[in-house]
């Protein structure tokens, strides 16, 4: 009879089989579930920032493809995230990232181009800042995540 744990095999180093980190949806000190959460509501925003021009009067040709074209970059970026953190792998930074740069063109746009109707820029002002805090938080989340491949590369 052995005095090791089970999840110990004979050569005396813990088991890699299972990752108690794993079962619950937490990646190294990072809980996936919420940040799935949080890639899937700046998506929906991104969709929200297409509908946009469509529920708004007076919109001009511009603002509507402004919205249209950054809204669906938005919404990629975010459901790639999405999709890759329903895989149980990290968030991309870069497509995080790329996102909060496509946010804040949002916030500064209804300044640099005509939007035709008031509402609209308010509603791509408020849009822009949730994209950005929620993809911003994701990436910096993310980025400070350890994975098997950065835990020891850390100082």
């Amino acid at each position: 009879m052995s005095d090791t744990p089970a999840d110990t095999p004979p050569s005396g180093e813990p088991s890699t089989d299972r990752d108690p980190g794993r079962e619950t949806g937490r990646a190294r000190g990072l809980n996936t579930d919420v940040m799935q959460w949080v890639s899937a509501l700046a998506a929906i925003v991104g969709l929200l920032i297409v509908a946009s021009p469509f529920v708004y009067e007076g919109v001009t040709d511009t603002a509507y493809w402004n919205n249209t074209l950054v809204g669906t970059g938005i919404f990629v970026l975010a459901g790639y995230n999405f999709y890759r953190m329903t895989r149980d792998q990290l968030a991309s930074v870069a497509a995080a990232s790329l996102a909060v740069l496509l946010g804040l063109w949002i916030v500064v746009s209804p300044f640099a181009i005509d939007m035709g109707s008031d509402a609209l820029a308010t509603s791509t002002t408020v849009a822009g800042i949730a994209v950005v805090a929620l993809s911003g938080y994701n990436a910096y989340a993310n980025s400070r995540a350890e994975t098997p491949e950065r835990a020891g590369t850390r100082a």
